[in-house]
């Protein structure tokens, strides 16, 4: 149970802080297949941390 908070925890913030990462590549340009490919990787996983921190309890209002 407790891995399971933790796991939904860290997919939560990683889904808040991941566009921190992405947005440099983005600024610097996609002009390369390597640059695209890791824009790409990254928006994958954010999409990921978002669906598996979408539960976080500290996220809501109480």
């Amino acid at each position: 149970m407790h891995l399971n908070r933790s796991v939904t925890a860290a997919g939560f913030w990683l889904g808040t802080l991941l566009p921190i990462v992405y947005l440099p590549v983005i600024f610097a340009g996609i002009d390369s297949m390597q640059r695209l490919s890791l824009f790409v990787a990254l928006l994958s996983i954010h999409v990921l941390a978002l669906i598996v921190g979408h539960d976080y309890s500290g996220s809501r209002s109480r």
